[in-house]
């Protein structure tokens, strides 16, 4: 199997209903909870490593363009990159063809991890596998499915992605 490093950019995967607004907000000390549930998956061998915790809609291609270079730094040549679903798209589409030997998988969830009935792990699992069986190239994997770059489209009205 090949080694998988997931890089973290927040996004819904990584919120947390916050008391004080009613709202949902990032973890205290702006921690991942991809940790979490790679442990309680018992999956060990990723390595994981936090870039950012913003929204995606907050994400700028400075923000990408430095993903990209993490990217293609990475000594691993399978990676998982957990992104907000509302922008996962252009972050694909500027990703692609940026480290053509590698095989990045970006995936993200709907509702957050810490909330009951999330798509979070089942999302991240099917990324990890993902990631060391597909080819080069850039990738999504949303709702048990997966996308080319080019194809990652999210389905506002249905709540998934969709081809």
């Amino acid at each position: 199997m090949k080694a998988v490093r997931i890089l973290t950019t927040g996004g819904t995967f990584d919120k947390v209903h916050d008391w004080r607004t009613e709202g949902l907000a990032f973890a205290g000390a702006g921690r991942s909870q991809v940790p979490e549930v790679l442990e309680h998956g018992r999956c060990t061998h990723p390595v994981t490593e936090q870039l950012f915790q913003i929204d995606s809609l907050e994400m700028t291609d400075t923000h990408r363009a430095l993903l990209a270079q993490h990217v293609a730094s990475a000594p691993e040549d399978a990676i998982v990159v957990t992104h907000g679903t509302s922008t996962m798209d252009v972050t694909a589409r500027f990703l692609d063809g940026k480290a053509p030997e590698k095989t990045v998988v970006l995936t993200g969830a709907m509702r957050p991890y810490s909330l009951f009935v999330s798509d979070a792990a089942f999302n991240l699992g099917g990324a990890v596998i993902a990631a060391q069986t597909l080819p080069p190239g850039v990738f999504a994997v949303m709702n048990g499915r997966v996308f080319a770059a080019k194809d990652v489209q999210k389905d506002e009205k249905l709540g998934r992605f969709d081809a």
